[in-house]
């Protein structure tokens, strides 16, 4: 399956569902929901660790070590078994299509890019990054329903995300193709024609016009990916690009978390992201602490749902309801996902 894998990489609120919307519409290739199939196997404890599991991660990583370590090859023995059932998996998701290639749009793999780098060398990758304060912000205001503080104690999202991001891209273990979500959105037919080059087919026009295609939205829009706005377009818009600063008007406090997040960032990662520390430093020192608070968004099943999810986070620990405040802690913490 190695020649016929794309692997999009990006983090959380990229853009990464409405990119892959674009490839989908490709009659080359399929774009199925987040497959989440790598992750797991990355973590079974010869590569990464496993904090919590029912059973004992410590002596499993020991035992996987001394496995892999007795097998002929080692752990090229190892990653050719993984990958024959990962691309069990994938052949059997792309066979019915007639579809020549497979994408991938998960953004947990940009965490296990070492591992991902091993397993397929020869895949195709598409890496997307964007402006970092617009990726936080819309995860703010997406998933955690405005609330900064619950957000960030959730899931330090640009801490994580950016650094490895950044050194996959600059160190290039594999060939890729980086695109910036602000280039995409301002020149889609020249980005694609990019991607299509380095996947070695033509461009065809509809991946412009995504959502316009016979037989409606791809998959991609149905599964995990964008809640909010992927569904709404049928084709790239600049619209959001702008759109973080505009949310951060008139909240001091959520401005200053974004400075503290910048802070923890480095120079060089945000120059292989594509936004130099001084671009966005000034951005911010531009968005005025006072004035009118944006309006929250209307109530859908969605973001009623975050509501109710963010206010059990954020008073979780206030209760002592013993077992079932742990069982509803860990529902929100995957549903926070």
């Amino acid at each position: 399956m190695q020649d016929r894998l794309i692997f999009l990489i990006g983090s959380p609120r990229s853009g990464s569902t409405m990119t892959a919307r674009m490839l989908g519409a490709h009659s080359a290739i399929h774009a199925p929901a987040e497959a989440h199939l790598i992750t797991p196997i990355a973590h079974l404890g010869y590569y990464e660790k496993v904090e919590r599991a029912p059973y004992d991660p410590i002596i499993t990583q020991q035992a996987a070590r001394v496995l892999v370590a007795a097998l002929p090859r080692g752990e090229a023995d190892y990653l050719e078994a993984l990958r024959r059932y990962t691309d069990a998996i994938y052949e059997k998701l792309l066979a019915p299509t007639g579809r020549a290639l497979l994408l991938d749009k998960t953004p947990a793999y940009a965490l296990v890019l070492d591992f991902l780098a091993r397993l397929y060398p020869e895949a195709h990758y598409l890496v997307l990054t964007r402006h970092p304060m617009a990726v936080w912000s819309s995860y703010v205001q997406s998933f955690f329903d405005g609330d900064h503080e619950v957000a960030h104690a959730h899931n330090p999202l640009l801490e994580r995300y950016v650094p490895a991001i950044a050194r996959f891209v600059r160190e290039r273990p594999v060939p890729l193709v980086h695109l910036r979500y602000e280039d995409l959105v301002q020149a889609p037919q020249e980005q694609m024609e990019r991607v299509c080059a380095h996947l070695g087919i033509d461009f065809e026009p509809g991946m412009i016009e995504y959502g316009r295609q016979a037989g409606g939205p791809t998959e991609t829009a149905r599964g995990l990916g964008d809640p909010m706005q992927a569904g709404r377009a049928d084709r790239p818009t600049t619209a959001s690009v702008a759109k973080w600063a505009r949310d951060l008007a008139g909240q001091p406090e959520r401005i200053a978390q974004c400075e503290a997040i910048l802070e923890q960032l480095t120079d060089a990662d945000l120059e292989t992201w594509g936004v130099p520390r001084a671009v966005i430093a000034a951005e911010l020192a531009a968005i005025p602490a006072t004035g009118a608070r944006r309006k929250r968004p209307a109530l859908t099943r969605h973001t009623l749902e975050r509501r109710l999810l963010v206010a059990l986070r954020r008073n979780i620990h206030r209760n002592a309801f013993g077992r079932l405040v742990r069982r509803v802690r860990d529902l929100c913490d995957v549903l926070l996902r």
